[in-house]
């Protein structure tokens, strides 16, 4: 009998050693999520636009398809990868963020880029038209996977920075938890917006009172806005986190400047107003001057990237499709 006990103890022991583990991976996984906000808006902003089009019932089965081949993308390329660059080349990991910063600084500078100097473009594809449903379907998904790839990347790494060091089992299940929590959080919410407009009908049409049956209305009217909405913050989001990684890039290489310069602008700033202030003006600050240098970098990348990076992707990979499969 006291042998059991004993064992019992053991097992207590070790329980409670496993479930403080789970603790911290989770609290890990939190904290290192939140440093990858501004990816995941531009990533939850991005995927809507590829179940355009489509009929209602196929939209979340595309989204799931999405969510499946991130969470894939993720697990099995990026997190190996990931840990593997934290045990073996740790250095290399400020330059990869600061590519995947300068990767975002482009995005976002090429949808303003679009949004002032270039009409959209509504005529029919007779490429697309000629596809089938199901073909079509299947292109989208793909495309989609190959965006979410990139910007899954720098939300991986930026995860990955932000988690303190640890031993490789703990590492690799925050990452892992990391992976889940991020995919769920961003196809959930797409998931989420996409059917808000189906919601909002049907209250509209089945609401029990004039509360309900107008509240239906109200979202149906709003949630074009709202996805106006969401991609104007996903591009502000986009040159904020990739000028803040650039910055703080910088100086983890050794050039300070940059970082004290936008520091002392927002400690400046913020003596401007009452004391209780001081924190939320300086971030707000700081975010517009990684903002506006974001812009700055991303609009050179422009030329960069139609004179030499795209005829090179062109000639290595093929034309329409890969431009097709890769762009947002």
């Amino acid at each position: 009998m006291s042998g059991l006990l004993a064992l019992l103890d053991d097992v207590a022991a070790i329980a409670k050693v496993a479930a403080a583990s789970v603790d911290d991976v989770a609290a890990g996984a939190v904290k290192a999520s939140s440093k990858a906000a501004g990816a995941m808006i531009d990533d939850a902003a991005v995927t809507p636009k590829y179940v355009t089009g489509f009929p209602p019932a196929r939209e979340l089965p595309i989204i799931a398809k999405i969510a499946r081949g991130s969470l894939f993308n993720k697990m099995v390329f990026l997190l190996p990868v990931g840990l593997a660059l934290s045990a073996f080349a740790p250095w290399a990991i400020p330059p990869l963020l600061m590519l995947g910063g300068a990767y975002l600084c482009f995005e976002g500078a090429e949808k303003l880029h679009h949004a002032f100097f270039h009409k959209e473009d509504h005529k029919p594809d007779p490429e697309k038209q000629a596809l089938s449903d199901q073909h079509l379907e299947e292109q989208k998904v793909q495309g989609a996977i190959k965006t979410d790839f990139i910007l899954s990347a720098e939300i991986m790494t930026i995860a990955l920075s932000a988690i303190p060091e640890q031993g490789f089992w703990m590492e690799a299940g925050t990452l892992a938890a990391v992976a889940v929590l991020i995919t769920v959080a961003i196809y959930g919410s797409v998931a989420l917006l996409v059917k808000m407009d189906d919601i909002g009908l049907w209250l509209a049409e089945n609401g029990a009172t004039g509360v309900g049956r107008g509240l239906g209305r109200g979202i149906v009217k709003a949630m074009p806005i709202v996805m106006k909405i969401l991609s104007v913050v996903g591009t502000a989001a986009m040159l904020w986190v990739g000028g803040q990684i650039i910055v703080h890039g910088l100086a983890q290489l050794g050039w300070h400047a940059p970082e004290e310069i936008v520091h002392q602008i927002a400690v400046s700033v913020a003596h401007g107003f009452p004391e209780g202030l001081h924190g939320a003006v300086e971030w707000i600050v700081t975010a517009t001057c990684d903002g506006i240098l974001g812009v700055a970098l991303g609009f050179a990348l422009i030329p960069l990237a139609s004179k030499v990076i795209g005829p090179l992707w062109t000639s290595v990979f093929g034309g329409k499709k890969a431009a097709d499969s890769g762009g947002h």
